[in-house]
């Protein structure tokens, strides 16, 4: 009996478009697989440089079409950091969720568990679309590493 091999990338990729009811284009597979491959949020930068160390880059202008029809699906979402860079991450199953920025690296991870103790009444007549939490701090490898400020 042969053992059941674990789906690549390619085919969680190309997966997660055949469920929306899309095309796999080669773009699209290939970012969602960056994504999948990531841990933690990629700017677009990011992406690219991660797509040309691949040996498969990127038009600046596809990488933006392909990100923005990602995020319109529903595959991927974005959020800025506080240097206001854009990074995408792959929509979880549990949309609503708060995020950690890394003030040393600037990073940006998100976080699991629900935002419900977070989010505020709101007055009457007042409709929330989302909610957005920023957890600021150091993240593990940064904090692991010796800090070049004193007192940080």
């Amino acid at each position: 009996m042969q053992a059941a091999t674990a789906p690549t990338r390619h085919d969680q990729a190309t997966r997660l478009l055949h469920q929306r009811g899309a095309t796999a284009t080669p773009a699209r597979v290939r970012v969602l697989q960056l994504l999948l491959a990531a841990d933690a949020a990629m700017s677009h930068q990011s992406l690219q440089q991660a797509a040309a160390a691949g040996g498969q880059p990127f038009d600046k202008v596809t990488l933006y079409r392909v990100l923005d029809w990602l995020a319109e699906q529903g595959l991927v979402h974005s959020v800025a950091g506080h240097d206001r860079v854009r990074r995408f991450s792959l929509m979880n199953a549990h949309h609503a969720h708060a995020h950690f920025e890394c003030d040393d690296c600037g990073r940006l991870f998100c976080l699991r568990g629900g935002l419900a103790a977070a989010t505020p009444e709101l007055p009457p007549g007042f409709a929330s679309d989302r909610v957005d939490i920023t957890v600021h701090g150091r993240c593990a490898e940064c904090a692991a590493a010796p800090s070049p400020l004193p007192g940080k």
